[in-house]
């Protein structure tokens, strides 16, 4: 049994796997009607609120006795600097769930536990031994990663392109705030823009590999002052980012060659996204309950060290 917690800035996690399956238990932070984010140190007090209930209810399923590895996420990415204080929620716990099981204790990012739980959505874990492109899709990132097999780390995960401003997340809540909607305003989103026949001729915003997305919420607004429907402008704002992560995967295999390309994150279980990038690059698209916030991956971050 290997175990694993991630304690990001909007879901605590924390989820057991054997090897085969998945148990997980999380809870999606509060975030106040008309707001679109939470501030470091109301994350903190959350997770901290969340932990107990969420570890003693994957305790009535999973025996913590058996207990072979304990992994957690410490930080977003796997890169120097990278660092938010709401990880440290887990690390905490981790460190005392390993310490009571004499388990070892394994450190990695909030960015592989996505990749891997994407791959074990998708059943092609085996694609660790070899390159690959991942995205990582969702309100804080918006990143393409050239991801190779690692000794130390299991994956190795190289930024190589990016948005320079507004990330894929961040524009989908603000103009689901600005509508109206709960933050994260993701699925909701989704459900208007399904409900709009409208079509929009599209420009992306590129330099290079690396693109834009400050126009979106520019131009949603003005749609939003012109009073188009909620539906068309929901629309709008997600077919914007398809194109643009359209035009950024075509130039990434143009340039690096043709290999499997996989997304993970929030953002990732968009249902206008996953049809049209899964058709147009046979790309793999994690499950929606392993494409949002999730330690699933950290724990099988835990299993994949063990072996």
């Amino acid at each position: 049994m290997f175990l694993g917690f991630d304690t990001s800035n909007y879901t605590t996690s924390v989820a057991f796997f054997d090897g085969k399956r998945i148990i997980q238990k999380k809870k999606l932070l509060e975030v106040k009607a008309g707001e679109r984010g939470l501030r470091q140190s109301d994350a903190v007090f959350q997770h901290t609120v969340n932990m107990p209930s969420l570890i003693q209810a994957l305790t009535e399923e999973c025996d913590f006795n058996a207990v072979q590895a304990v992994a957690v996420s410490t930080r977003p990415r796997n890169v120097d600097g990278s660092y938010m204080p709401c990880f440290l929620v887990g690390e905490s716990n981790a460190v005392s769930v390993s310490s009571i099981a004499k388990a070892p204790m394994y450190k990695t990012s909030h960015q592989v536990g996505h990749v891997l739980a994407a791959l074990y959505s998708i059943e092609r874990l085996d694609l660790i031994n070899e390159p690959f492109v991942a995205f990582h899709v969702s309100g804080g990132t918006t990143e393409a990663l050239l991801v190779t097999p690692d000794n130390d780390e299991i994956i190795k995960a190289e930024l190589i392109a990016e948005s320079t401003d507004l990330k894929a997340g961040q524009a989908i809540d603000r103009a689901g705030v600005m509508m109206g909607l709960k933050f994260p305003c993701g699925a909701e989103l989704d459900k208007l823009a399904q409900s709009s026949d409208k079509e929009f001729k599209i420009k992306p915003s590129m330099k290079d590999l690396n693109c834009s997305l400050s126009g979106v919420e520019n131009k949603a607004k003005k749609m939003f002052e012109s009073k188009e429907s909620n539906e068309d402008i929901a629309k709008f704002v997600i077919s914007f980012i398809a194109e643009t992560l359209s035009e950024m995967t075509q130039g990434i295999l143009d340039q690096y060659g043709k290999m499997p390309v996989v997304f993970a994150g929030g953002v990732s279980s968009n249902s206008i996204l996953r049809v049209k990038l899964g058709k147009k690059f046979n790309a793999y698209f994690a499950k929606p309950e392993f494409s949002c916030d999730n330690a699933a991956g950290i724990a099988i971050y835990a299993y994949l060290k063990s072996l």
